[in-house]
């Protein structure tokens, strides 16, 4: 899988995880009777099913007859699907599971199991009226990763910018000596091997780098440390060719230890904010130029206008707004067979066969980003997920309806 590749999968694994995140969030219960599960990686699943067991008996004390009742079913419900895991997955494994009120007295049980983008940072088991979706909510926030790297010559600390999260690596403590004449030697002499091991420090953390760095899909790279030390760093045969162009800016830290890796963040925020939103400027400006032009350009927007060209095969990127929240429904006539297709925004509303007058029935819902999605995947175009932070992309949302298209060839 190319870059590119697999950049836009995980684009889309992220935003069908908020997607589910929201329809979640409006899920509610009559007493305490959602139950939320998180499971850390290498958490054996025979002990989250002895703990469910313990919490199982434990139920069985709740006064009310119709929580106690919902809450057993829903451990049950749980260990049930555990049973076909002896080990969480990679990241871990994610369960919601509950009765859920719907009209009248009436309820109805829901059951998630999720492989989340992110591991499990620990075992979790909350019983309550709504889903427990703090720690997911952390993870669907780290939409770029970046490198970080405090060195001097003392010490040198790697990590990831992940969302908010700053994530400690490596820590490597250099041999180089201090600067002062010892043991009769020369002073030139003893330069030169203060700068021999200096070199030889700085290739051991570039040979780390390259090894940390080249394994992740990382969108840039900071560096930080106390004088020149860091731009003597940069520019020397340390960091593989591709590495040295994702460096982003270099900051003037005073430590250069795990601390120091927060001081970096701290002065490069303001240019990571910037950087995103240039971008995402950048396409868009690109996209205003094109459709002011006479014949249009190379650009399209509308739902209908955008799906033919993808279909067509002459799309290069979609743009799509990340707020945009529509389904694509069909419905089908039980008597005729008559099928309907429409965009649809809100609440789904029933129909009636136009020839026989009967209800039809809905036979597909589908979240229209992810339709465009794959659409575009099949022609091989890009997508760009558009906030609407910037001026540019509220005007995209608002005035383009949040879907638009560059394109190959008119």
């Amino acid at each position: 899988m190319t870059q590119l590749a697999r950049k836009m999968e995980d684009a889309r694994k992220i935003y069908e995880f908020k997607r589910m995140l929201e329809e979640l969030e409006k899920l509610e219960g009559r007493g305490t009777e959602l139950i939320s599960v998180y499971i850390p990686p290498k958490r054996p699943i025979s002990d989250v099913v002895a703990y469910l067991r313990d919490e199982y008996g434990t139920s069985s004390n709740i006064k009310s007859k119709t929580t106690r009742k919902n809450v057993m079913s829903a451990i049950e419900s749980i260990m049930s699907r555990l049973k076909y895991f002896k080990m969480p997955p990679p990241n871990g494994l994610i369960v919601f599971v509950g009765h859920i009120s719907k009209r009248g007295d009436q309820t109805e049980m829901v059951s998630y199991v999720l492989e989340p983008p992110e591991p499990v940072q620990s075992f979790v088991y909350r019983c309550d009226s709504k889903f427990f979706l703090d720690p997911l909510k952390a993870m669907l926030g780290e939409k770029d990763v970046y490198g970080l790297i405090v060195i001097d010559r003392k010490e040198a600390t790697i990590g990831f910018l992940k969302g908010t999260r700053i994530i400690p690596v490596k820590h490597i403590e250099s041999m180089v000596p201090s600067k002062h004449h010892q043991g009769g030697q020369s002073s030139r002499r003893f330069e030169r091997l203060i700068e021999q091991a200096v070199h030889e420090f700085f290739k051991r953390v570039g040979d780390k780098v390259n090894e940390i760095f080249l394994n992740e899909n990382i969108k840039g790279i900071l560096v930080g440390g106390p004088g020149g030390t860091k731009e003597f760093f940069v520019k020397g045969d340390y960091l593989h060719y591709e590495l040295k162009k994702k460096i982003i800016d270099l900051f003037d830290t005073g430590y250069t230890d795990e601390y120091g890796l927060h001081e970096l963040v701290n002065k490069a925020s303001q240019t990571l904010q910037q950087l995103e939103l240039y971008r995402e400027r950048k396409l868009l400006n690109r996209f205003f130029q094109e459709i002011k032009k006479p014949d249009g350009g190379l650009a399209i927007y509308g739902e209908k206008e955008v799906r033919k060209a993808l279909q067509s095969g002459s799309v290069s990127m979609l743009l799509i707004s990340d707020g945009l929240r529509k389904y694509r429904v069909k419905w089908r006539c039980p008597q005729c067979g008559k099928e309907i297709v429409e965009t649809v925004k809100g609440n789904i509303p029933e129909k009636k066969c136009p020839d026989c007058n009967v209800p039809m029935e809905i036979v597909e819902k589908k979240d229209l980003i992810e339709e465009y999605y794959d659409l575009a995947e099949e022609s091989g175009a890009k997508v760009e997920l558009i906030s609407d932070e910037s001026e540019e992309g509220k005007i995209f949302a608002t005035a383009f309806g949040g879907i638009a298209a560059l394109l190959r060839y008119r």
